[in-house]
């Protein structure tokens, strides 16, 4: 459904000298490409920082792009005016991190799912009503909530009407923006559950952007690890979790919690934790990697399948 081809978006930042300013570029999302398929929830993962989301905003075209493509079902996206971008927007939806932001507070949860319906001239008033009232006992809230405001409800309840909401005007793909970062973990598991469901029943593909590694392994089929805008490695969810390639793939995957509080998380051979910087020249990761040479801190290595649908960029697996 989806194919990114060697994505970048840079943003512009400006610094000032004594007299003068100097145009840099911060490199956001280099040079990144995979695809998603049709009806599969394709993971991105990395530390804050790593430019995870905005390779999914980039994706609906809420930043524009600096190079590379994008194809959605076929059609050309990453350079389209905002009038021909339309009819794909009604295909494309989001679901943001914070339920609490994401919701206009003046507006009944009647407006709030309707809305997307009206911009793009789908049923009539009433139908938009009766519609509103189907998706909410579809992600398991009652009708009679309809004409209620967000701040009368809880954090999953607003999740849920966000889910509503991103389900309106019938879409093909989501993007799942962390949505579960912001809930209390007894909640986590719930709107996960919701999401497979919905996926199961309509269809739907989703890109599913998060921090929490256990709930990136249950949900995706495959996922790519992000590091300072470049993606690292790419793999089958259960090949990466048991066969982790690159360093910095290790590292993450070493952070998560083991239920017995007596298990060592972090690997002998992995260094301890280093403040996040950007390098000028070589592998992102060379400043943090135990094993970089000094090929690392001059090229910067090429993703690679070394395995049937695995891939890592890292020279260990050169040759």
């Amino acid at each position: 459904m989806i194919e990114v081809e060697d994505l970048q978006i840079y943003f512009r930042q400006k610094k000032q000298k004594l007299f003068s300013f100097n145009t840099e570029y911060l490199k956001a999302v280099d040079h990144v490409s995979f695809t998603i398929k049709r009806g599969e929830t394709f993971g991105l993962v990395g530390e804050s920082g790593s430019g995870k989301s905005t390779v999914g905003k980039g994706i609906l075209r809420y930043y524009n792009l600096t190079g590379g493509n994008i194809t959605f079902d076929g059609t050309e996206i990453g350079y389209q005016k905002e009038k021909e971008l339309l009819p794909i927007r009604k295909k494309m939806q989001s679901i943001f991190q914070d339920p609490y932001a994401s919701l206009d507070p003046s507006h009944t949860v009647k407006d709030i799912i309707c809305e997307p319906m009206e911009i793009h001239k789908l049923y009539d008033k009433s139908e938009r009503k009766e519609r509103a009232c189907e998706l909410l006992e579809m992600v398991g809230m009652n009708k009679n909530d309809i004409l209620r405001y967000p701040h009368e409800f809880s954090g999953g309840q607003r999740q849920r009407i966000s889910i509503a909401r991103a389900l309106s005007i019938n879409p093909q793909f989501i993007l799942c923006d962390e949505p579960i970062s912001a809930l209390d973990v007894s909640l986590q598991a719930q709107i996960v559950h919701l999401l497979e469901g919905l996926q199961d029943k309509l269809g739907l593909t989703y890109l599913f952007i998060s921090h929490q590694l256990q709930m990136v392994q249950q949900i995706c089929d495959n996922i790519g690890v992000m590091f300072l805008g470049n993606l690292v490695e790419l793999s089958d969810a259960d090949d990466l979790y048991k066969n982790p390639l690159h360093p910095y793939t290790k590292m993450l995957l070493s952070s998560m919690l083991e239920a017995d509080p007596g298990v060592r998380c972090l690997e002998d051979d992995i260094p301890e934790y280093k403040v996040m910087t950007r390098v000028k020249q070589g592998c992102k990761f060379s400043n943090r990697c135990p094993y970089a040479n000094s090929r690392c801190k001059e090229e910067v290595p090429k993703l690679k399948e070394v395995a049937k649908g695995h891939y890592v960029a890292c020279f260990q697996y050169e040759g």
